[in-house]
C-alpha cells in the first residue's frame, strides 16, 4: 500500500505542475500573447504521458495487492488525503482549460473579424479603381 500512496502523491506532483504551468500560460493569454502556444501544448501533453504512466503503475500495484489484503487506518487515510487533493486539482485543471479555450475562441474570433474587415476595405478600395493602364492605351490608339 506505501507503492500506491507514493504513486498517488506523485500524480499529485505532476498535476501540481500540470496547474502551474496552465496558470502561467493563462496569464499570457490573458494579454493576447500566443507565442508559446506549441511549447504550452507540447509540454502539456508530456506531462499527460507521465501521469497516463503513474495511472498504470498504480493500477499494477493495486492489482499486485490482492482484494483480500488489510489496509491500515492510516494508510487509508492517506490514500483518501491523496485522492482529495487530486480531485482538488483535477477540478482547477478542468475550470483553467475552459479559460485557456475561451481566451483562444477570442483571439480566433478577433482574427476573423479582422480578415474580414480586410475583404471589405479590399472591395472598397476596388471600387475607387480607375480604369486599367491597358484600357487607356486602346482608347488613345
Amino acid at each position: 500500500m506505501t507503492r500506491i500512496i507514493t504513486l498517488l502523491n506523485e500524480k499529485n506532483h505532476y498535476l501540481e505542475k500540470f496547474y502551474a504551468l496552465n496558470e502561467v500560460e493563462l496569464a499570457n493569454f490573458a494579454q493576447g500573447q500566443f507565442d508559446n502556444l506549441e511549447h504550452f501544448y507540447q509540454t502539456r501533453d508530456r506531462i499527460l504521458d507521465v501521469l497516463k504512466y503513474v495511472d498504470a503503475q498504480i493500477e499494477k500495484a493495486h492489482s499486485e495487492i490482492g482484494a483480500e489484503s488489510v489496509i491500515a487506518e492510516n494508510e487509508r487515510r492517506e490514500v483518501k488525503s491523496a485522492l482529495s487533493i487530486k480531485d482538488e486539482y483535477v477540478a482547477r485543471i478542468i475550470e483553467q482549460d475552459i479559460q485557456v479555450l475561451a481566451c483562444i475562441e477570442m483571439a480566433k474570433n478577433s482574427i476573423i473579424r479582422e480578415l474580414q474587415e480586410v475583404r471589405r476595405n479590399r472591395k472598397a478600395v476596388g471600387g475607387y479603381k480607375t480604369k486599367t493602364f491597358n484600357q487607356r492605351l486602346d482608347e488613345e490608339v
